[in-house]
């Protein structure tokens, strides 16, 4: 007898009715089952294609009542939430600014919130406004308003009033692009009464009481954000008849990211002759948070349990205070090369603009305070960017394909550059160099094999006219298999020009392979040395010292003006791991790129003859 049980765990059309056309196999009722221009192959069809459905829904609800496999943004919010976290709004860039008032008159002057400036980028024009009063005094006659933050967007109020009566009032911010850490919200007592009282984020329910004055905030289920209040037992209650005033800026978001000359609409206190110098260019503008990254930092939110104690905690709450951070890396201070103690450094790689401003740093080092242990200080220090340099030479067979070697070469490039954006480009992309030369293999099917070697690169930016010593930190060990190596080539360090005080002469560096790094110049090409105990470098931990090298002036590099010096190394190990505020990226301009026919696959007359190999070193 055939088998009449059903296999309930095959969920594809196919096998659902595959199983069905097996169960029927036990009855005598229904015999045309199994011929497909039957009406009951119709209805095995109708029912396949149902329970298919079905199970494919059960499957997917299944997915969105966790946070890892959900993929609705409502369901991932939500799910979010029972871990303590919000999703960060979008974030308006922020500048700082000196504005001095010229022909100012009386006790004081006092800048209003709200007060707009106009900044240009990309030829685009976008005004930035401040979120506060300001008010000064004159210093010698001269009124100066200093530090003077100003935030890209529009200031927009909001009222509700509060009804009772609505059990679904909800205090929604209308506009998608708010910034909700720019929100400020005050409850009025009534319309008749204009009595009103600030209330203040709450990041939790510790410490909150029955009369504290504090507001929380979710996203909704359309994307925009709602604040609600207590309920009298934890936070303060409102009662009908209250306004609740929303203030809050509509920002364009990174649009204007960059700007760094702004001008005066208006009036400060009724003045209009200003002079205005710009601390920091504008930075910070970011999109709201993303799925993926909700998903990846709320359970690290919930960890953290809002104070920072590991390093953990604080690349979590670094990501809430300032979104716009691309990537975050936090280590405790003795674990430098030079110590120090009762410090956590933190560094930051933005979404946009290669580093941030001292302002910048300053607001997340205060939003950081609520968090921090009470011995420990933190500090904002700029990445470090290691350059991989790679010379890639490619033997292809011009018999399995119609591309030229051009279009090869363009396509490996794309191939570099994929992987440099994915997989590197952050505290903790490690250069892998079999996954690169496994990935330049695959570009093609024509391509036969590639030998592929790099070389590491730092930049360094001297003090000019100053005997100034120097330290830079590859923090990878260094190729020097042994000692005296490759000493007349000049060992495995190469360096920009420069010229120092007091001589003329173009310089470069160089090392022994004994540990010396050495200062030459070059006459009719053949080295000269100036100093063949300029610094040292250690081969174990990739330390380069310069000791008081006096640069006078830097040369051009590839052609263009510069600032700084490029020092290029040899590593021990084709793999390139970035340690603490290290950010390792493939430099793909500089990188070298040779495609070659293979002769000996080819049938070429000289195949076997003339063929020629690329050397691994």
């Amino acid at each position: 007898m055939a088998n009449s049980k059903l296999i309930v765990s095959d969920l594809d059309f196919n096998d659902i009715k595959r199983n069905l056309k097996t169960f029927l196999q036990s009855q005598s009722q229904f015999q045309d089952y199994d011929f497909e221009g039957s009406s009951l192959a119709i209805l095995l069809d109708i029912l396949s294609y149902n329970t298919h459905y079905m199970a494919y829904l059960a499957n997917m609800a299944t997915n969105e009542l966790y946070l890892d496999s959900a993929d609705i943004r409502n369901n991932i919010v939500s799910l979010a939430k029972m871990l303590g976290y919000t999703p960060s709004s979008p974030r308006a860039p922020k500048a700082s600014i000196n504005l001095v008032v010229n022909n100012g008159t009386g006790t004081s002057i006092t800048m209003a919130k709200g007060t707009v400036f106009n900044s240009s980028v990309s030829d685009s024009t976008y005004q930035y406004i401040t979120n506060e009063d300001i008010t000064t005094t004159p210093a010698n006659g001269v009124y100066t308003f200093s530090d003077v933050t100003l935030y890209e967007g529009t200031l927009v109020k909001f009222k509700y009033t509060v009804d009772e009566t609505d059990v679904d009032q909800r205090f929604i911010i209308p506009s998608a692009n708010a910034d909700t850490s720019t929100l400020k919200i005050t409850v009025q007592n009534s319309a008749t009464d204009t009595t009103s009282n600030t209330y203040s984020l709450s990041s939790g329910y510790s410490g909150v009481k029955a009369d504290s004055k504090v507001y929380f905030i979710q996203e909704g289920s359309d994307g925009k954000f709602q604040v609600y209040f207590g309920d009298g037992v934890t936070g303060n209650k409102l009662v009908d008849g209250n306004i609740v005033i929303l203030e809050y800026i509509v920002t364009n978001k990174t649009d204007s990211n960059g700007a760094k000359n702004f001008t005066l609409q208006g009036s400060v206190g009724g003045f209009t002759d200003v002079s205005i110098t710009t601390n920091s260019v504008s930075q910070g503008g970011s999109e709201a948070e993303d799925n993926e990254s909700v998903k990846f930092n709320a359970p690290l939110n919930f960890v953290a349990q809002d104070r920072a104690v590991t390093t953990t905690d604080y690349e979590t709450l670094v990501q809430q205070i300032y979104p716009n951070a691309l990537s975050v890396s936090a280590w405790g201070g003795e674990d430098d090369e030079t110590p120090r103690y009762g410090i956590v450094k933190i560094a930051i790689k933005a979404g946009s603009g290669s580093t941030l401003t001292d302002q910048t740093k300053l607001d997340i080092v205060n939003g950081l305070k609520p968090y921090n242990v009470a011995s420990v200080k933190p500090e904002i220090v700029d990445p470090e960017t290691t350059s991989v340099l790679l010379t890639s030479n490619i033997k292809y067979n011009a018999n399995s394909t119609t591309k030229s070697k051009d279009t090869l070469k363009s396509d490996i490039i794309s191939t570099i550059t994929n992987y440099n954006t994915s997989s590197l480009q952050k505290f903790d992309g490690v250069y892998r160099h079999s996954k690169i030369t496994g990935l330049i293999d695959d570009t093609d099917a024509s391509i036969l094999s590639n030998t592929t070697t790099i070389k590491i690169r730092k930049s360094l930016t001297p003090v000019i006219n100053s005997a100034t010593k120097y330290d830079v930190y590859f923090r990878n060990a260094l190729y020097n298999p042994h000692s005296g190596h490759n000493t007349a080539a000049g060992g495995i360090l190469s360096s920009t020009g420069f010229k120092v005080s007091g001589d003329n002469n173009e310089m470069f560096l160089d090392d022994d392979g004994n540990g010396n790094v050495r200062r030459y110049y070059l006459v009719s090409g053949v080295k000269t040395y100036a100093d063949s105990t300029q610094g040292t470098i250690n081969y174990t931990n990739g330390q380069v010292t310069l000791n008081l090298l006096n640069v006078a002036s830097i040369s051009n590099i590839r052609g263009a003006s510069s600032t700084i010096i490029e020092i290029t190394v040899q590593p021990s190990s084709n793999d390139v791991v970035p340690v603490r505020d290290q950010i390792v990226e493939i430099d793909v301009s500089n990188s070298i790129v040779i495609v070659e026919e293979d002769t000996f696959v080819g049938g070429s007359a000289e195949a076997g003859v003339g063929y020629s190999t690329s050397s691994s070193y």
